[in-house]
């Protein structure tokens, strides 16, 4: 036993001084490396490559995935950019479509006198009475009456039926009878001016029914005009109504009824002007004829 304990003692002691003179030898300068440190750096670089490739793999496909995903993000943003810019041009329209509507109001309200303007806006539609009646947002507290005409930037477009503090109900030309009437005329340079009544309104051929009365002249012809005439007492004289699109003689012959097409969409109103007539009904130059309300 005891032979054995020493010679392992001395295998440990010579392991250890051989493990010193290895560790002086590669800590002193040298200008070369051994076969055995080029073996072991070689080994050790091989295995580090064997390592780090498959971790290079995973780390690139996580990137991959990361750009991947920022790059959906970003396309989705882009798009929702795109489809911003799409209701702004939309809304851009409309508001330029808006401003050319009430600029050519202004123009309108500048140049005429004979009335006070009180511009006001659609704010609903009846849905059982959609080509009857529209509701605008000025009421008495503003000035407006019943009776009053209402217009737009390219004619009339009807009258006012009834009248809240700060609401009214206007009935357009398209809801009309012959128990609304308006007295109307064809002004002409030449010639003698065409009177009559504006009366009814053709839903299908959406078009309105002037009777030329019997005393006025009957070559009415298609392209012609009708504006009010203001005789009526309530409605103002130059509200252009519409211009005729056929003329139909009454069967005896005697009178002829003209069609008109109204000068104003009827069915795409925002916003209008209620005339205030600044005359006097008094001051009207006729009577209405049995049966008219004298507008």
């Amino acid at each position: 036993m005891s032979f054995f304990r020493k010679k392992g003692l001395f295998i440990l002691l010579i392991g250890i001084i051989l493990l010193v003179v290895l560790v002086g030898y590669s800590l002193s300068g040298r200008d070369g490396v051994t076969l055995p440190e080029q073996m072991m750096k070689d080994a050790t670089g091989g295995a580090q490559k064997i390592v780090s490739a498959p971790v290079r793999f995973v780390k690139g496909i996580g990137t991959n995935i990361s750009d991947i995903r920022n790059a959906y993000e970003e396309n989705r943003q882009l798009k929702k950019k795109i489809s911003e810019y799409k209701g702004m041009d939309y809304h851009i329209q409309k508001l330029k479509e808006e401003n050319d509507e009430l600029r050519a109001q202004l123009h309108i309200t500048e140049s005429i006198r004979d009335y006070t303007p009180i511009q006001a806006t659609v704010i609903s539609r009846s849905p059982e009475r959609w080509v009857e009646q529209v509701t605008i947002n000025k009421g008495k507290h503003d000035g407006v009456k019943e009776n009053m005409a209402v217009r737009t930037a390219d004619g009339m477009v009807g009258k006012i039926r009834s009248a809240a503090q700060f609401s009214s109900t206007v009935q357009l030309l398209s809801g009309f009878d012959q128990f609304n009437r308006i007295s109307a005329t064809i002004a002409r340079k030449k010639g003698k001016d065409v009177f009559g009544m504006v009366e009814g309104f053709d839903v299908e051929s959406k078009y309105l029914t002037f009777r030329i009365i019997e005393e006025s002249e009957q070559n009415v012809k298609k392209g012609e005009k009708v504006y009010s005439s203001g005789l009526g007492g309530k409605f103002p004289a130059g509200l252009l109504i519409g211009k005729v699109k056929e003329v139909k003689p009454d069967q005896y012959g005697l009178t002829e009824t003209a069609l008109i097409e109204p000068a104003a969409d009827l069915y795409n109103l925002n916003n209008v002007i209620v005339v205030d007539r600044s005359l006097e009904t008094d001051n009207a130059t006729d009577e209405p004829e049995e049966g008219d309300d004298g507008q």
